[in-house]
């Protein structure tokens, strides 16, 4: 989980050093960067996003938005439209962190205290789904 960004900017505002950062954490986690794919909804499509990903060897799986200036580029990005279908992981991974409601209010304003909120509600999703396999 990255440094989280105030709510008062568009979703690509600092993405370069967001991005950045959780790439430093999954190597210093021992995690290899080769053969990653990045998947992610058009608001991602930056040029900005996919330099960053084929810097470090990431293979960007990103919708061409079309509203931005630079969509008609000719580019040799393509979109895997099957692998691209399977975001709805994320989406739903974003729909349970939405059931723990001191996290849809936001009401919270200190930086340790909001990390701490979301790494409790990663670990009780992560012991449910334990719960669910023991039980099936």
């Amino acid at each position: 989980m990255a440094t989280p960004q105030a709510g008062n900017h568009h979703d690509t505002f600092g993405l370069g050093r967001v991005f950045a950062e959780l790439c430093d954490l999954l190597v210093q986690a021992g995690l290899s960067l080769d053969g990653v794919f990045l998947n992610a909804d058009k608001t991602f499509d930056t040029s900005e996003l996919r330099q960053a990903c084929a810097s470090r060897g990431i293979e960007a799986n990103v919708a061409r938005n079309r509203r931005a200036a630079d969509w008609q580029t000719d580019d040799d990005t393509p979109l895997d439209p099957e692998l691209y279908r399977r975001r709805l992981v994320i989406e739903q991974m974003n729909a349970w962190l939405d059931g723990f409601k001191a996290l849809l209010v936001r009401n919270e304003t200190c930086l340790q205290n909001w990390l701490a909120l979301h790494w409790l509600a990663f670990t009780t999703l992560l012991l449910r789904k334990i719960a669910r396999q023991k039980t099936s």
